[in-house]
This record gives structure tokens, C-alpha cells and sequence, in this order.
């Protein structure tokens, strides 16, 4: 059974509702449990995490599309899984530098900005935005992250995204800074009733700690937490997690799992 989010109220009043519709305060998403990782970029030949592959991932009325973000030496908010893009490091190299180097279908290396007005033309598909740690510093980290709270707030983007981050300290401080984010957290050691204590409302783990933890499912729903697994893309992983009423499966196959949900449901 997914969640549904309840307009107006803080994320932290999350309940289970009889309905399959999932909503983010006001925003109503796609009826199903697939998030497109770094987009629909397999099939088609996208690059990952380019405004291609997000708007592929829009096509497919995928429930979530997640793409990661990371910050240039000039404080350009950019999206690129890696720490270095074309053998530049991201940190360290200037936006122009990188951006000077095209993805591999022509298309510029998108900044944060493009990529969330790409995604906002639409209210299907949410957000999913893994802001990830600074490799110089923890201090960095936050303020990468403020600057991304920023200019979500800007562009009044707010009621598409969700947080992950394999760095908890950084979802605390998300937390502080915007209490009503929603919030996964990715790394896999914390336990369904840590992160209710915490205020962190999924755990977004690779599907392996969950085989490892087959009782944190059943104490994830006892405290209201969501499931998501990742990166999930053989058909009898997607089966099980499936039948565990699994609220999100993120994949790089979701033409797959999209068909696969769609037999389920017949």
C-alpha cells in the first residue's frame, strides 16, 4: 500500500491511507513504485543524469526520477553522479571548464537550475535529488546543501523533491534548515525506528541490506517509515520487493519494472 503525503501538513504526519495515490503536499504523483535512477537513460542510449534522460523518465510516468548534484570550485550547482567529469574534478575545476566539454548526446552539462525547471513543466514525476558529500570538507557539504535549499526555494520547487544522501549528518541539516523536506537516507545502517527517532522518513538502501534486515521491513511500517531499494534491475529482485509492499523501487530498467507493475496490477 503507498503512502500518501497530506496537503498541508508536515511530512511528519506521514500515514497509510487506502488510496494508491501518492501526493507531496500538494502535488499528486504517478500510480506506481518506479524511480528512474539518474533518469530513464539505459534503453535509449541517454547519458545518466542528463535533462534527456529525465524527461525520458517523464514519458514513462515513472513516479520519481533521482539525479545527483554536486558543487564547482565557483559554486555552480551542477548535476554529475562522479566527482570528476572528463577527467576535470568537479571541486575543483570551474563551470565553465566543465560545461566547455558537451554529454555525449550534444547536450551541455546541466546545472541545477535547468535540470529542476525541466522537471518542474510536469506533476507526475517526482524529484529525487542525492545531493552528495563535498571530498574537501563537511562544512562544504552544508553549504552545498543550503545552496541547493536555496534555489529550490527560488524557483519555488519545493512540493517536487525529495532528499537523499548517503551522509545523515547532511539530512539533519536539510532537516534544520527546511523541517518539512522530505527525506531518504541511502548509506544502510540505520535502523527503520533510528531514522522515525531522527526524523528521516525512508530508508533508501541498496536492496542487499534489506536481505540482510528482512525484520526492518516489517518495522519500517510499524513506524511509518518508506521503503525504497536500489539499484534494482533484475525482474525476480523487483517481484519480491514488490510483493513486500515496497513503496519505491529506484532502477536502471524501468520500462521493466513499469511493465512488471502494470501485469501486477491485472
Amino acid at each position: 500500500m503507498l503512502k500518501i503525503f497530506l496537503a498541508g501538513c508536515t511530512l511528519l504526519s506521514l500515514v497509510a491511507c487506502s488510496t494508491t495515490k501518492k501526493t507531496f503536499n500538494s502535488m499528486k504523483f504517478a500510480d506506481n513504485v518506479v524511480v528512474a535512477h539518474r533518469g530513464a537513460f539505459k534503453k535509449n542510449g541517454f547519458p545518466e543524469n542528463s535533462i534527456a534522460s529525465l524527461k525520458e523518465a517523464i514519458r514513462l510516468n515513472c513516479t520519481g526520477s533521482e539525479f545527483d548534484v554536486r558543487m564547482t570550485a565557483d559554486d555552480s550547482l551542477i548535476i554529475n553522479h562522479d566527482p570528476d567529469y572528463n577527467a576535470l574534478e568537479i571541486e575543483k575545476a570551474t563551470y565553465a571548464q566543465l560545461a566547455a566539454q558537451p554529454l555525449s548526446n550534444g547536450e551541455k552539462l546541466p546545472t541545477l537550475q535547468e535540470y529542476l525547471l525541466a522537471g518542474m513543466q510536469q506533476d507526475r514525476t517526482q524529484l529525487v535529488l542525492e545531493i552528495k558529500p563535498s571530498g574537501i570538507s563537511k562544512e562544504r557539504g552544508k553549504l552545498i546543501a543550503d545552496k541547493v535549499l536555496a534555489l529550490v526555494n527560488k524557483l519555488r520547487a519545493a512540493h517536487m523533491i525529495t532528499y537523499i544522501s548517503f551522509d545523515y549528518d547532511m539530512l539533519l541539516h536539510i532537516k534544520s534548515k527546511a523541517p518539512v523536506a522530505f527525506l531518504q537516507y541511502l548509506n544502510g545502517e540505520k535502523s527503520p525506528a533510528q531514522l522515525a527517532k531522527d526524523g528521516i522518513h525512508a530508508a533508501d538502501y541498496n536492496m542487499a541490506v534489506f536481505k540482510a534486515n528482512p525484520t526492518w521491513i516489517a518495522e519500517a511500517k510499524q513506524h511509518n517509515i518508506v521503503l525504497n531499494a536500489w539499484t534494482v534491475n533484475k525482474k525476480e529482485d523487483m517481484e519480491w520487493l514488490i510483493r513486500e509492499g515496497f513503496e519505491f523501487i529506484t532502477t536502471n530498467e524501468p520500462e521493466m519494472l513499469l511493465a512488471l507493475v502494470t501485469a501486477t496490477k491485472k
